[in-house]
């Protein structure tokens, strides 16, 4: 049988020719297949790597975070104070005497801040931490700017009417007002001696800010909580400011004071609570000794007698 009626015999009985085999083909199905399972192993195994690496740098960090703060070379050795003059770095010291020993990095540092602020003379305080085992602690002090007076007790107040420190002789050099009716231990009405004490501090405020001022008060009562009365130096008259304005007032004082003396050589108090008009009562020494003089330069047939004491007002 020829090759050509083999073919058709074969085509007849299988219904259909089988295409020749291409190599080519099937190399070009397998190759991707085996490419990708390469580049699955690849990812996976980089992504393991990955993984180990931040799960050990984790570990490490846990691990330095546990340990490290409790190191030997990381706990405090040094505490330096600064800003302190009435405070002195010894009792600033004393008191964060606990703190030396403990961890730097673990230390509670606002709790032995507010240690620091309990004593009287520190009004701020801030703690800082340098590696490797110092403690920087700086310090803002309160100012003294009067000495309040409880019966026979003196304090040094600052310019929120807050105690200081009992005023003895080691405070000599301070010169500074006396303060009346700021300070009342043991005060029966409570609400009268806040009231009292907050005239006081507003006072105070008000010529701390203005330093000239408070260089020439020598005396300030706030016992009636609507009316601080000041006493300057080398000037008797009592100067009644109110309850405001007490900078303002006092400074208009002082403007007319030349003018006030020419009628009343010595002045008992000077009313400024009224802007717009001033009281004056002159003493009453300069009253009866203005009498004698008007009742001896008078002709005795008058027979007048002195006018007792009163009240001037200048517009």
């Amino acid at each position: 049988m020829s090759a050509a009626r083999r073919s058709t015999a074969v085509r007849s009985r299988r219904g259909a020719v089988a295409p020749a085999e291409d190599r080519r083909f099937r190399r070009a199905q397998a190759r991707p297949a085996a490419r990708r399972r390469r580049e699955r192993w690849r990812r996976a195994l980089s992504v393991a790597r990955v993984s180990a690496l931040v799960l050990g740098l984790v570990l490490c960090g846990l691990y330095v975070w546990r340990t490290l703060p409790d190191a030997s070379f990381l706990r405090v050795q040094a505490i330096e104070v600064r800003g302190t003059a009435h405070v002195s770095s010894g009792e600033a010291l004393a008191i964060l005497e606990g703190l030396r020993g403990q961890p730097l990095l673990r230390a509670d540092l606002e709790a032995w801040r507010a240690r620091l602020q309990s004593s009287a003379w520190v009004k701020q305080a801030t703690l800082h931490r340098v590696l490797p085992s110092t403690i920087e602690v700086d310090i803002v002090e309160r100012v003294p700017v009067a000495i309040g007076r409880d019966g026979d007790r003196l304090f040094l107040v600052d310019s929120t009417g807050t105690v200081i420190d009992e005023f003895g002789p080691r405070y000599g050099d301070f010169d500074l007002p006396l303060v009346d009716g700021l300070i009342e231990t043991g005060a029966r009405d409570s609400a009268a001696h806040a009231q009292r004490a907050a005239l006081g501090a507003r006072v105070l405020a008000a010529f701390a800010a203005e330093r000239d001022v408070l260089d020439r008060v020598s005396q300030i009562d706030v016992r009636d909580p609507r009316n601080a009365i000041v006493l300057l130096e080398d000037d008797e008259a009592r100067l009644h400011l109110g309850d405001r304005a007490f900078v303002e007032r006092v400074r208009s004082y002082l403007e007319l004071a030349p003018a006030l003396r020419s009628d009343a050589a010595v002045l008992d108090y000077v009313d400024l609570r009224f802007d717009a008009r001033v009281f004056v009562r002159p003493s009453p020494e300069a009253v009866r000794a203005r009498a004698a003089a008007t009742t001896s330069d008078a002709p005795a047939a008058a027979g007048g007698t002195g006018a007792g004491p009163r009240d001037a007002a200048f517009d």
